[in-house]
């Protein structure tokens, strides 16, 4: 329970929502416990009239609310007929009251749980947006969209549905019990005696559940993941027929999540029988003792077997609410469970975040890095080794390397996806952790390695990077990425879904469109990370013709495993292990012989074998 303790705010936020929502609990209730007590009115009134010796009609109207005594004081120079008439119509009468605050009650209860829901979910989001790569890197997106969307539903039916009926529960309770008090103090604990065991059974079943509830979440997410990474990757699967080994995985996932969840609904099964058993014996008891007090002539209840009828319809009252206690209980346990997951969330705190001090600059483009130094904690790569670089405003820089030697957490370490472990970065002279990050992000325009597209319109894919663009920026946009005659080609052009992360569009398109969103934004500094990879040499050609236009008065880092000879590059820089090994222009490069000119002349020999 104590992890429910930090949604408090929620319910102060809705305050207003949530305090008439128990007074409409409070009234529904309160309409509701004057039935029996008219009924006992009415069977009294009837066993008068069949005996006329009984001591029914002698009943104490002080054991009844006012409201009651007032009606049976208006009734009682009616006739027999008339009092039973009148009775039913107002028993109609408080039937329709009290489903009116019911009414009323849930309009109010359960949609503050709906906005709390949406709240909460908002909260998460803005969370899963805060936290930096490195996070990412440890966390499974099933088990990231089932605390958003699963856990956050559970956490929903305790400040809906359990919070509304352990309310009810309170308030039938209150009023049951202080009338039955009123009417017999004997026979309201004869008619309670069965709870003490009630309340011993719900504090062990709890437990056991708790423990199931925490199990069967983390179950949960495990199958979410197994679920997600198949569907992302269905063509790798495909590929090497491996559909039945992912689904024996599934399989195997899914049944260790059956089984615990079936071991939680039998224990939650427990809770209902008991309830019943329990209600059960409470009524049995209830016309035992009393049949033998009414017909005790000694006993201050002697002939009023209106009092019986009266207490059986209490007991009956409760037995919705005290059967929902095993039902709530175990709500609020899940609901406790599920918190718990979002709390150990929602408590990891980014590492790349903004200070008081930070500041918004207007970046000209000159970056320097010195000696710095960058491992990847989660693996303990050491991707950047004293690597020292000016790179003036206006420069076009090429990155060139093989795989892994630490061109793109290059890329990463300029965005500041990541902190630096020694060393420094500037922009025109201002340490990076010193820049706010929204001022420092929405300077760049960055194409990264893996493409990733939106399940939108092309449109929309393209004005991600600049969302207040015309249509005739994406136009020009998409003709400098060399993709503007392909998308008109398209059955709806420019307003063509393509499909969760651009499937529906091939390597090359998905990648020129990445591109061209980055082209749409006017800024100052532009990091091409091996953004021509999947296109061929003369469509490669084409949009390095309009790069040289785009790049001409900007600073430009080009990250590759390929050398561009259409583009001029003031300085080239050769990677290997996270260190410079080589640094110059094509000309200098090509004439130390290095490991440039040996990449440069394979290049060049791939070219003429086509």
């Amino acid at each position: 329970m104590k992890h429910l303790i930090s949604i408090n705010h929620f319910f102060w936020k809705h305050r207003w929502r949530f305090l008439l929502g128990i007074l409409f609990i409070i009234l529904t209730n309160y309409f509701r416990i004057l039935s029996p007590q008219l009924t006992g009115y009415v069977v009294n009134t009837v066993v008068k009239k069949i005996d006329v010796t009984s001591n029914a009609g002698n009943i104490d109207k002080a054991q009844n609310d006012i409201i009651v005594q007032h009606i049976i004081a208006a009734l009682s120079s009616s006739s027999f007929s008339e009092k039973i008439i009148w009775s039913g119509i107002i028993l109609l009468i408080l039937a329709i009251i009290s489903g009116f605050f019911m009414f009323l009650m849930r309009q109010t209860i359960i949609v503050m749980s709906r906005l709390i829901e949406y709240d909460q979910k908002n909260q998460i989001f803005s969370h899963y947006q805060d936290l930096d790569s490195s996070f990412y890197k440890t966390h499974s997106t099933g088990d990231l969209m089932n605390r958003i969307s699963e856990d956050v539903s559970r956490v929903r039916m305790y400040t809906g549905p359990a919070i509304m009926y352990f309310i009810n529960l309170a308030a039938v309770l209150g009023f049951s019990i202080f009338f039955m008090l009123k009417a017999s103090p004997k026979l309201t604990l004869v008619a309670l005696s069965p709870l003490p065991i009630l309340a011993i059974t719900i504090y062990f079943v709890n437990t056991i559940i708790n423990k199931k509830s925490e199990k069967v979440q983390s179950l949960l997410s495990s199958l979410t993941t197994n679920a997600q990474e198949s569907y992302s990757g269905i063509r790798v699967i495909k590929s090497f027929v491996e559909e039945k080994a992912m689904l024996g995985f599934f399989k195997t996932n899914s049944e260790a999540y059956k089984k615990n969840a079936l071991g939680l609904a039998k224990t939650e099964a427990i809770y209902f029988p008991s309830m019943a058993l329990l209600i059960g014996i409470s009524t049995l008891l209830t016309i035992m003792v009393g049949g033998m007090c009414v017909i005790d002539v000694n006993d201050p209840l002697y002939g009023r077997v209106g009092t019986i009828a009266e207490f059986v319809m209490y007991i009956q009252m409760l037995t919705f609410p005290v059967s929902a206690i095993g039902w709530t209980a175990s709500m609020t346990q899940r609901a406790a469970a599920s918190q718990r997951r979002i709390n150990e969330f929602l408590q990891i705190q980014p590492v790349i975040k903004d200070h008081v001090e930070n500041i918004k600059v207007t970046l000209q483009g000159t970056i320097n890095f010195d000696q710095v130094n960058f491992t990847y904690e989660h693996t303990g790569i050491h991707a950047v080794n004293n690597f020292s670089l000016s790179i003036q405003s206006k420069e076009k820089v090429a990155i060139v390397g093989r795989t892994g030697s630490g061109k793109s957490t290059i890329a990463q370490l300029l965005l500041r996806m990541y902190d630096i472990q020694s060393g420094m970065i500037t922009y025109d002279g201002v340490p990076i952790n010193k820049i706010e990050l929204e001022s420092l992000r929405s300077q760049i325009s960055y194409v990264p390695q893996d493409v990733f597209l939106f399940s939108e319109t092309v449109t929309n894919n393209i004005k991600f990077g600049l969302n207040t663009a015309s249509q005739d920026q994406v136009h020009l946009a998409a003709g400098q990425a060399n993709i503007h005659n392909e998308i008109q080609g398209f059955a709806e052009g420019y307003d063509t879904m393509v499909g969760e992360r651009g499937v529906t569009l091939s390597g090359g398109q998905k990648q020129r469109i990445s591109i061209a969103r980055a082209l749409i934004k006017d800024v100052k500094l532009v990091i091409f990370d091996d953004c021509l990879s999947a296109v061929d040499a003369k469509t490669e050609k084409e949009i390095l013709s309009t790069l040289n236009n785009y790049m001409k008065d900007k600073t430009a880092v080009i990250i590759t495993h390929r050398i561009f000879s259409l583009l001029q590059f003031d300085k080239i820089i050769v990677m290997d292990e996270g260190k410079i090994v080589e640094s110059g222009t094509h000309g200098q490069l090509l004439e130390k012989n290095g490991y440039y000119a040996e990449m440069y002349a394979r290049q060049q020999k791939q070219e003429s074998a086509i």
